[in-house]
């Protein structure tokens, strides 16, 4: 009985994100929110569901992954938790580095929704990337940008994609970018990085939640000018 109760509700998930997949807010998110409080099979679902997902040729997770990710790992000790680790090792995203860099702090703070924290860590490795960890200077110049690795900005990308919501991210702002004729003004405004036609300060202008505008996080350092931010939108992990 509860078998079937189960697969009916996952078969009624996954309708739903086939339909609905491009939107910021789906129904989708609605059923995944619903299921993680129901107490007929809810959760079993949403684990039934992230197992087909990842069965699936050439599975990427999405959103809507992260999302069940996030409701099931945050459960207490259990069943489930032991499957999510056995089968998603250290989280659902790969974690793949063309440098050797460990990516798994910033996903913890991602799936804790720590925004503040996880994009100064975003800096650190963006830095950490192009050697100047140890270096004196804290920022990027433009020719800094070009040597960062593509399969590093992917994961980069995709962890701040897969955990917001399909929000944030990188490649979220250069679309954004684009679809505006590459108006930095407009950026700005629609982004909500700058209010009232003045740029917003750090950190107290921001918003360190999932209620920001799509493409609100992660930050760039704007007093340098946009030409680091220009070198990120047309950097060749975008055209991959």
């Amino acid at each position: 009985m509860i078998v079937n109760i189960i697969k009916k509700k996952v078969t009624s998930l996954q309708d739903v994100v086939c339909q609905q997949y491009s939107s910021h807010t789906p129904t989708a998110i609605i059923m995944v929110n619903k299921l993680s409080k129901d107490p007929v099979g809810g959760l079993d679902s949403l684990l039934m569901f992230l197992l087909i997902r990842k069965m699936q040729q050439n599975w990427a997770a999405n959103y809507i992954d992260g999302l069940i990710y996030e409701a099931l790992i945050k459960q207490p000790p259990c069943r489930i938790k032991n499957v999510l680790t056995n089968t998603f090792g250290s989280g659902i995203v790969l974690l793949r580095s063309q440098k050797n860099i460990d990516y798994l702090p910033l996903q913890e703070l991602l799936i804790h929704k720590q925004f503040q924290a996880a994009n100064a860590l975003t800096h650190d490795k963006l830095r950490e990337l192009s050697s100047l960890y140890h270096g004196e200077r804290s920022w990027l110049y433009f020719t800094d940008i070009s040597s960062l690795p593509v399969i590093d900005l992917h994961t980069i990308d995709n962890l701040w994609r897969t955990h917001s919501l399909n929000k944030f991210g990188f490649s979220i702002q250069r679309q954004i970018w684009l679809a505006g004729n590459k108006d930095w003004n407009k950026l700005w405004n629609t982004i909500g990085w700058k209010i009232d036609h003045v740029l917003c300060r750090y950190p107290n202008d921001f918003q360190w939640d999932i209620s920001g505008p799509i493409g609100h996080l992660p930050l760039f350092n704007q007093l340098y000018g946009v030409q680091p931010m220009l070198a990120l939108f047309k950097h060749k992990a975008w055209k991959c």
